[in-house]
């Protein structure tokens, strides 16, 4: 590992004003001497084709490069990744800005150069490229004019022809997951009108609490001043491209806990399992006037397995996140992070352990008891807890849509699919 690995800067914004945003910063930035900016232009993915555009000292060079799977993380493995290695061991090179064309996801990027193997580079023994360079910052541009509709609608990015058919991912999941991976933030208002502008800054605030965040009428109007005060004001505990840990406190950064605008964190936290169908049923209620709901989830049928929910706008994911404590073996018990042993040992259940539901909903047009009032109605009721201390074999029997049956689509008497496995469905209305 060289003794100074380079710093690396991420960019990233959705489509259209937000995009020239990062351009703009890129330009503003490449200016200074040692600086390489580094693009890949993904516009014409689908015929396997991706241009890699890279600005250092005023001078812009293209290579095109053809993909043979046309894919985003093809481009990352073949190309972003040992390209980083080898301007790492460029003395000329101080600093690279990454300038992310909107279909890279900035928390994807950094977590493949984190833990993504380089091979084949000459003169580098094969290992992440996060050896050579580290993560110093994200910046997310966001346009104040239509950001929270984006973030709240379920339009994948398919349809608005910024990805391949095969590709669900929706404009919600990259706008909401954009916000809340950056260290800072630069927002666009021109053209907004104030409560848009209100309502946006309301979210912002709760979605990323430790960002600071710069408010400029146009990406033109964009200076380095502007940028110079984003820096000096990231806290030292910034993300910096670090992973999210599921098992970690949820409100982290002390958002604002008071409702504005309409804009309100709702938290739901119980000691209590859930009955899977029942939650199918109700889950719903986070897709409709939800920005975003994150949490863990103990489901009665699942009683070893940490359950990770997250949505955006319309767009739900339900995955895995590894056994609770109370269901691990002593070796596996020594692995834990103390701080999450520690904090285990504060709510433990002598009966269930560590076992527990907690969900962060942070909600624009929902009614917050409404969605209060469904998930607890998504609970085991006395009967089934008590099926659930004393016969789990019946427990085990229950329709669990969470599960390794699940089936994608859902059955038309179902407005919500959710897919297992860590695999993402979009909510379709």
């Amino acid at each position: 590992m060289p003794s100074q690995r380079k710093p690396v800067l991420v960019l990233a914004g959705l489509p259209g004003r937000a995009a020239e945003g990062v351009e703009r910063t890129a330009l503003l930035l490449g200016g200074k001497p040692g600086t390489v900016v580094v693009r890949h232009d993904l516009s014409e993915l689908r015929q396997g084709v991706v241009r890699r555009i890279v600005r250092i000292d005023g001078r812009e060079s293209v290579t095109v490069l053809e993909l043979a799977h046309g894919c985003v993380s093809c481009t990352l493995r073949a190309d972003l990744l040992p390209y980083l290695c080898l301007l790492a061991e460029r003395d000329s090179v101080r600093r690279i800005v990454l300038a992310l064309d909107p279909a890279f996801e900035a928390e994807a990027v950094c977590q493949a150069i984190t833990d993504v193997p380089v091979t084949g580079v000459v003169g580098r023994v094969d290992g992440p490229a996060g050896r050579s360079v580290r993560i110093d910052g994200v910046v997310t541009c966001v346009d104040a004019r239509d950001w929270l509709a984006d973030a709240t609608g379920d339009e994948t990015l398919a349809e608005r022809g910024h990805a391949t058919a095969e590709d669900d991912r929706t404009i919600a999941q990259l706008a909401v997951g954009q916000v809340e991976f950056a260290d800072a933030l630069v927002a666009f208002d021109g053209g907004a009108d104030l409560l848009d502008r209100e309502r946006t800054a309301a979210v912002l605030a709760r979605l990323a609490p430790r960002a600071p965040v710069a408010w400029v009428a146009e990406p033109a109007a964009l200076a380095l001043d502007d940028l110079a005060w984003l820096h000096r004001r990231v806290p030292a505990d910034a993300r910096r491209g670090a992973p999210f840990d599921p098992h970690a406190p949820l409100l982290a950064g002390e958002p604002p806990l008071e409702p504005d605008c309409g804009v309100a964190l709702v938290e739901f936290a119980t000691d209590r399992p859930f009955h899977p169908d029942r939650l199918h049923s109700a889950i719903d209620v986070l897709l409709d006037g939800v920005v975003s709901a994150k949490g863990r989830v103990w489901l009665a049928t699942q009683p070893d397995e940490v359950v990770w929910l997250e949505s955006a706008g319309g767009g739900l994911r339900v995955g895995g996140a590894g056994k609770w404590l109370a269901a691990m073996t002593s070796r596996e018990l020594d692995e834990v992070d103390p701080e999450r042993r520690t904090l285990a040992s504060l709510r433990w259940h002598e009966e269930f352990g560590d076992r527990h539901t907690s969900l962060v909903i942070l909600v624009a047009d929902a009614d917050a008891d409404e969605i209060r009032h469904a998930l607890h109605w998504a609970l085991v009721d006395e009967d089934e807890l008590r099926q659930v201390r004393f016969a789990p074999e019946r427990v085990a029997l229950w329709t669990d849509p969470f599960g390794d049956q699940h089936e994608e689509p859902c059955d038309t008497t179902r407005s919500t699919p959710v897919a297992g496995d860590g695999a993402s469905s979009n909510n379709e209305r």
